[in-house]
């Protein structure tokens, strides 16, 4: 059966002889440490802004794979859209090397990267920002993203491609994986929570206004439940 192992990488047993793929973090305690051959490759392809998978059969090391990520086509106007509600600082935290964190932040416009961060290093962070700006909403998607979910004043999963973590920690699950549906729905929270507001004020003024006048005997109590 294939293991996942939380912020590592992947494990499985072929042929008698344990499989692992992941990041160099999946060998930190390996005795010996990682060959610095392959700690090269994996340096090298990160200064070129790629993200690092290393795969190790039995006690070989087979090679380093290195892959581009790519930002959503929507995601720099989601995140422009979000700025113009005056939503802001937007900040990325992210598991990714510093190189690939950085360039996707330039991308789409990210105001401050935090790269290289395990899952409890994430859910630290937004414990830091909550501290120094008060609410803070967390969207993600992955198992790493759970603890930082939890610990967010609202935390938001993309419901078509989170995990199951991820749902079950966050507040809000929306029923796509497009990022751009995520100012629509704040945009919809704070107009029903206005019309909740005027609701109640209306509800108030009437309730008041009806004891004014028949604690004063300028109406009877039938005619003030009706009007109620």
């Amino acid at each position: 059966p294939l293991e996942s192992v939380t912020a590592r990488g992947v494990r499985a047993v072929l042929d008698g002889e344990t499989v692992e793929i992941g990041s160099l973090r999946m060998w930190a305690d390996l005795p010996g440490g990682v060959p610095s051959v392959v700690q090269e490759a994996v340096a090298a392809l990160q200064a070129q802004a790629r993200s690092t998978m290393v795969i190790r059969h039995g006690t070989r090391w087979l090679g380093v794979f290195g892959v581009a990520d790519t930002a959503r086509p929507a995601a720099a106007a989601a995140l422009e859209a979000l700025r113009r509600m005056g939503v802001k600082p937007i900040v990325m935290l992210t598991g990714d090397n510093e190189h690939v964190a950085q360039q996707i932040g330039r991308e789409v416009g990210i105001d401050d990267v935090q790269a290289h961060l395990l899952p409890e290093d994430k859910a630290l962070a937004v414990e830091a920002l909550r501290q120094r700006y008060g609410s803070v909403a967390m969207i993600g998607d992955g198992v790493n993203d759970a603890p930082a979910l939890a610990s967010a004043n609202v935390g938001i999963a993309m419901g078509a491609a989170g995990t199951a973590a991820a749902l079950e920690a966050a507040d809000v699950a929306l029923m796509s994986d497009d990022i751009a549906q995520v100012p629509f729905a704040i945009g919809l929270a704070r107009q029903t929570r206005r019309i909740i507001v005027q609701n109640l004020v209306i509800a108030l003024g009437v309730i008041g206004f009806l004891i004014l006048v028949t604690t004063t005997g300028l109406m009877g109590i039938g005619p003030a439940v009706v009007l109620h």
